[in-house]
């Protein structure tokens, strides 16, 4: 049995540990004759990349894409474009260091995934935990920027929305912000509390939870299928995939539970562009079928585990002991996870537009 792809129309299967020669994915399953070239997915990349500031691992990968298939150049333009066969991508791991592991090969890290892989395979891969290792993420951002050209007209933008207890100030959002600081932040003057809080949270060799948001504008209504293939769903599901997350949320979230009918509600009017809804509690999306409003998405991501402080566990045979992780790891995980909400939303999106496109014939 295969568990490392997601998809239907749109498939992404993604390979590699952390700590081998490389990563990589497939993505079956895209519309030929698209533009594509590495230097579109390397931008994506770029934005997950670690080691560009204090506040994340600063393990230094380049994270250098190569397409190896599914493109060529157009006869006629001679422009690189998708042929629709399989397009590979791969993405060499240069900076393991693999001996800052070997202290704790026999122990369980509380909070990794160490003593759930072991129950289940009968070993792990103890070098940065394997798959189970958010840089099996920088594939799904590579595979997100491909998702991104088959629904070109659909903005994807993800933000840093709180950090441990600290929620920003929505009336001072401004999405241009969020290029100006290392959090993905669009409050500037929380963005730069954020910078003395976690500095403080690094240098005691702890670790804080985050909550991202991502926003999807200019989806078509009609996407997704009730029951089994509610857009929302496949949103839960993808969001929960990644590496951290312990929570989702759509539009209003938890929150829907605080409201009354009337207020929860979203009411529509009919305009000069058609049926307009005067709010957006539901997120985007109805009986799991998006409505042509944005599509909200919020996500819970844990304290990264790997934290400098010594901590009990037990070790591979059973006896209790203790534990302190050393290595290069975000005080913060959340900051990273932004593109790659990003990447996942894109994804679910390009999914469902050519499951609906192959049921409608739009």
């Amino acid at each position: 049995m295969s568990f490392n792809t997601f998809g239907h129309m749109f498939r992404v299967t993604t390979f590699g540990e952390s700590h081998g020669v490389a990563i990589g994915c497939v993505v079956d399953g895209c519309p030929p004759l698209i533009p594509l070239t590495a230097e579109e997915i390397q931008h994506d990349l770029d934005r997950r990349r670690p080691g560009q500031s204090r506040f994340t691992t600063q393990r230094q990968e380049p994270d250098a894409v190569k397409i190896l298939s599914g493109v060529m150049a157009h006869p006629e333009t001679g422009a690189q474009v998708t042929t629709g066969t399989p397009i590979a991508l791969l993405i060499e791991n240069t900076d393991q260091r693999s001996k800052d592991y070997s202290e704790i090969k026999d122990k369980f890290r509380p909070g990794h995934a160490d003593f759930t892989y072991e129950a289940k395979y009968g070993l792990r891969d103890y070098r940065g935990g394997g798959r189970s290792s958010a840089r099996e993420t920088a594939t799904r951002v590579a595979a997100g920027a491909i998702a991104r050209k088959v629904l070109p007209e659909v903005k994807v933008r993800g933000a840093l929305v709180q950090m441990g207890p600290h929620k920003i100030d929505r009336e001072k959002w401004d999405w241009d912000e969020i290029a100006n600081n290392p959090f993905f932040c669009p409050d500037k003057d929380k963005a730069a509390f954020f910078e003395s809080y976690l500095d403080g949270i690094r240098k005691s060799g702890s670790s804080i939870g985050a909550v991202i948001e991502v926003v999807a504008e200019g989806v078509p209504a009609g996407l997704g299928a009730p029951i089994y293939a509610k857009l929302d769903s496949d949103l839960a599901a993808a969001m929960m995939s990644i590496n951290a997350v312990k929570g989702v949320e759509i539009g209003a979230g938890f929150g829907a539970a605080e409201l009354s009918g009337e207020e929860n509600a979203d009411e529509m009017r009919t305009g000069n562009n058609g049926t307009r809804f005067l709010s957006n509690h539901a997120g985007g999306v109805l009986g799991g079928i998006s409505t042509g409003q944005p599509v909200v998405v919020r996500f819970a991501v844990k304290p990264t585990s790997s934290i400098l402080t010594t901590r009990r566990t037990v070790d591979r045979k059973g006896a209790d002991t203790d534990i302190l992780t050393k290595g290069r790891h975000d005080p913060c995980v959340g900051i990273r996870a932004v593109p790659v909400g990003e990447a996942m939303m894109a994804c679910v999106l390009a999914d469902h537009f050519l499951r609906d496109r192959g049921q409608t014939g739009r």
